[in-house]
């Protein structure tokens, strides 16, 4: 840093313009236990909002305003530093947000996914900010589509779901004419990352990694990188294959009987699935966890979630119903262990690499965050993420609830799987757990054998 950047940034820390913070242990994941770079488009969390009812160019940025206001995320950016930097929150920032007018020949869904893609793959300067990037698709007067980009850094799943509640709130009070600003969180994000460092001491840290030294010992790796990590692509493909709503309910009945949860039930599956896929008796998956069990963090927006590995141990001479009995016991054990995901590779000493997450390959998660579609007479906002992230992983399996139904999104390296190896793991993901649900008390290795 020069010697003119040194001298403004201690004039604005004087004056209180700007405050620095260390890293959130969720952000250290990022630059110390990632092998995607912190800056690569994949770290670009990214979301369309479908915007119905009258919206001015004026209210909507008065509106974005608030939000900034009260979320600190929208004011930071980071200060880099030897070992790691430190997050900078400013006490003020001016919104960015553009406006674009869709001619006739853009304004359908694939031409605006295309724009929007456009958006989604700019890069952040997370030295200068903002960290995030907004733009209105104008397709009628009462027609709109909100695109917003923001760095994972700052920003998970449960974020989005805050970010359209704080802008719906917000909108409606600059129609009433309500000047004032929205309620202030009850905990910032830096405030969320203080208590968070507060209680991870080294004593409690060592204490959990120990359980996951002991419990990832010796865990393979289900397939090895290309030797060449040039040739790994950031970039995660998507294929659906949906789940209708009798076999849904099929295996929320199934979970029932056996005093199992949804996930549990789902992820047995799904390591039963991968097993005959690939070959593997011993898999970890890793799922995300929103990180989010007080009350006052739940209207924060941030990066907040976290990261547990799932070991799964398929015995094909084991029942489907013990299978799934041990897999959620051990799936509770593992969460009640669950500590920063950084701290768990400290642990277990499996550092990244370029192209090879630490840990685990393939990602699993039943996606429950609260994504709100918020309406009053004339004005509604809809949610629908469009990237769960970073392409850490190479492989991931997302089932969202969609009334009875599920719904199964599969991402994936292209360079490691072609497009007709997913549409056939989804295949036999969705025939296993039909299989299951008619006789659950058959061995694993009748699920193995049963053609597709």
């Amino acid at each position: 840093m020069g010697q003119d950047h040194r001298a403004r940034l201690k004039q604005l820390l004087e004056s209180g313009e700007i405050r620095l913070h260390p890293l959130t242990f969720p952000q250290r994941e990022l630059w110390e236990a990632s092998p995607v770079p912190v800056a690569d488009i994949s770290n670009n969390v990214c979301a369309m909002i479908h915007v119905r009812g009258l919206l001015t160019q004026q209210g909507s940025e008065a509106a974005l305003q608030k939000v900034i206001d009260r979320q600190e995320v929208f004011r930071l950016s980071f200060l880099p530093g030897k070992e790691q930097p430190m997050q900078i929150t400013r006490k003020t920032s001016k919104i960015t947000l553009h406006f674009r007018q869709l001619p006739a020949s853009q304004n359908h869904p694939e031409a605006i996914e295309e724009l929007a893609k456009e958006i989604f793959q700019q890069p952040f300067d997370l030295v200068q900010g903002p960290l995030y990037r907004a733009e209105v698709f104008r397709r009628s007067e009462d027609d709109h589509v909100l695109v917003l980009a923001i760095h994972h850094s700052i920003a998970d799943g449960w974020t989005l779901g805050v970010f359209v509640q704080d802008l719906f709130a917000a909108y409606l009070q600059d129609v009433k004419g309500i000047l004032t600003g929205l309620p202030a969180v009850p905990l910032s994000y830096t405030a969320w990352g203080a208590a968070e460092r507060a209680f991870w001491q080294p004593a409690e840290l060592e204490k959990r990694g120990a359980y996951w030294k002991s419990n990832l010992a010796d865990a393979p790796r289900l397939w090895s990188p290309p030797s060449d990590p040039t040739t790994i692509s950031s970039v995660l493909q998507r294929c659906a294959s949906p789940i209708p709503a009798a076999l849904g309910r099929a295996v929320r009945e199934l979970a029932r009987r056996h005093g199992a949860t949804l996930f549990s039930t789902l992820l047995t599956v799904f390591q039963i699935t991968l097993s005959k896929w690939t070959g593997a008796d011993d898999i970890v998956v890793g799922t995300p966890v929103a990180n989010r069990n007080k009350q006052a963090v739940r209207e924060t927006m941030g990066y907040c979630s976290g990261i547990v590995p799932l070991r799964g141990l398929i015995d094909r001479t084991r029942s489907f119903s013990r299978s799934l009995q041990m897999m959620h016991t051990a799936t509770v054990e593992s969460f009640a262990h669950a500590m920063p995901f950084v701290e768990i590779v400290r642990a277990t000493g499996d550092a990244p690499a370029p192209g090879r997450n630490p840990v685990f390959e393939v990602r699993f998660a039943l996606q429950n965050h609260p994504i709100p579609d918020m309406s009053v007479p004339g004005f509604s906002l809809k949610l629908r993420i469009h990237s769960s992230g970073t392409a850490r992983f190479d492989l991931a399996c997302e089932v969202t609830e969609d009334g009875d139904a599920l719904e199964v999104e599969w991402l994936f390296r292209q360079n490691l799987f072609s497009l007709r190896d997913i549409q056939e793991i989804g295949r036999m993901y969705v025939s296993v757990l039909a299989d299951v649900c008619r006789s659950p008390e058959n061995l694993i290795s009748t699920f193995m054998t049963v053609s597709q």
